[in-house]
């Protein structure tokens, strides 16, 4: 028997979760097995689809919220076993090997490990050391009436209003939202809520939604304007996104 160099869970709740700053001597590997998840850390905060996790090494200050119910995975890895991994928090995608071993691991007991689990975990730390770093999270802003404002977007992205009702709502100017976000998170207000829409819709392609009916729960009214967007940002159709995934 050998000791555990990880420990993993998973865990859901029908409202959405929302985890404090705080720091740890374990690494972490986290994610969303639906929705979108905010992450806050060191260096900057970011929005995660659940085609995509999180690592943060070890004494690394982080928080977290859902938005809408949760339902996620961790891993935790001790220190001593961090040494080959990122030594920075950084956006990687969920590999299905990955997804599987985790899943795996979250059903052992506490304690040692034997031959066929330190297998299993040694895939694991495998698959953190070699997957690929993404800059596919999307930033968020760290003013709190931008940070409100991108909030209520993540919270409903089918949410039509523009900068001016928007900038209304939370107390500010249209001309301060606009300059101030795109300073902060280097989007445009609805260049924003345009990314923040394809994560999205990346999740459910991946979900095996039809095309119609993410185009309808992202507020297009129509699938032609959808598709056109999606191309115009991915370079491909949806169709031939999810084909090619």
């Amino acid at each position: 028997m050998l000791l555990a160099p990880l420990h993993a869970l998973r865990m859901s709740q029908p409202q959405e979760r929302v985890t404090p700053p705080h720091c740890h001597a374990s690494g972490q590997l986290f994610g969303a097995e639906r929705g979108l998840l905010s992450v806050a850390a060191d260096h900057g905060q970011w929005v995660v689809p659940a085609s995509h996790c999180v690592w943060m090494p070890p004494h690394h200050v982080h928080a977290l919220r859902s938005h809408g119910p949760f339902a996620g995975w961790s891993v935790y890895v001790d220190e001593a076993s961090c040494a080959s991994l990122p030594a920075a928090p950084c956006v990687m995608r969920v590999s299905g090997l990955l997804r599987e071993a985790a899943g795996r691991a979250s059903e052992w007991d506490d304690g040692a490990l034997d031959a066929r689990q330190a297998r299993v975990a040694g895939v694991i730390l495998d698959e953190i050391a070699a997957a690929p770093h993404e800059p596919f999270g999307l930033s968020l802003p760290t003013d709190p009436r931008l940070l409100r404002v991108a909030r209520a977007v993540l919270d409903d992205l089918a949410d039509e209003r523009g900068v001016d009702a928007l900038a209304a709502w939370a107390g500010v100017s249209p001309r301060t939202l606009a300059r101030r976000f795109t300073l902060e998170t280097g989007f445009t207000p609805t260049a924003w809520r345009q990314r923040a829409r394809i994560l999205r819709a990346l999740e459910l392609l991946a979900a095996g939604q039809p095309v119609t009916t993410i185009a309808l729960d992202l507020g297009y009214g129509n699938v032609s304007a959808f598709i056109a967007m999606f191309r115009r940002v991915m370079g491909v159709t949806p169709g031939r996104y999810r084909g090619s995934s």
